[in-house]
């Protein structure tokens, strides 16, 4: 069987209290709002869903992201994301 690999990178999560979130290893914000967050990262797709989630700092040239609200899952998905197609959430519940 074999084995994937996870792209190498610095890609760290720092969550306080579920009401603050300090994300580092961005690559891309796909798509944001108050109660969906849908990053690009240097270890997949990462989703994260609440309520109330507002995006305080968006720096990609250093691949950081501050979520602030509250923060009820963190999920991530390997495959790539595409506009088109098959859906995110498609892919994500095969």
């Amino acid at each position: 069987m074999e084995e994937k690999q996870l792209p190498k990178g610095n890609h760290k999560i720092t969550l306080s209290s579920r009401k603050s979130a300090i994300i580092t290893g961005v690559n891309d914000v796909l798509s944001f709002d108050a109660n969906e967050v849908l990053l690009e990262t240097e270890q997949g797709i990462l989703m994260i869903r609440g309520d109330e989630l507002h995006v305080n700092r968006l720096t990609l040239e250093k691949g950081e992201v501050d979520i602030d609200g509250r923060v009820d899952s963190l999920t991530y998905s390997d495959g790539a994301y595409s506009k088109g197609g098959e859906s995110f959430f498609g892919r994500l519940f095969k």
